[in-house]
């Protein structure tokens, strides 16, 4: 009535050499690109201070850095009021 063979419901369900490379490369790939985010999304804005810090004295470069700034000094030669 049935043949000599069965059916198995559980079929061959192992991944080839090249399925399992794939798999590493995504896995690998999409954890590097998490840090990279990460990183660059932590680091300190600190690109506004660097070019502040090469120009010159009392130019409006200097005074729109992101940390606050300096108080203002009065001229030398000439007493607060």
């Amino acid at each position: 009535m049935y043949p000599n063979y069965t059916v198995s419901p559980y079929p061959n369900s192992a991944l080839s050499a090249w399925q399992l490379a794939v798999i590493a490369v995504v896995a690998v790939g999409t954890l590097a690109v998490w840090l990279i985010a990460v990183f660059l999304a932590a680091r300190e804005p600190a690109g506004r201070d660097q070019a502040a810090a090469g120009s010159p004295a009392g130019s409006d470069v200097a005074r729109t850095g992101s940390r606050s700034p300096e108080p203002e000094r009065p001229p030398a030669g000439r007493a607060a009021a």
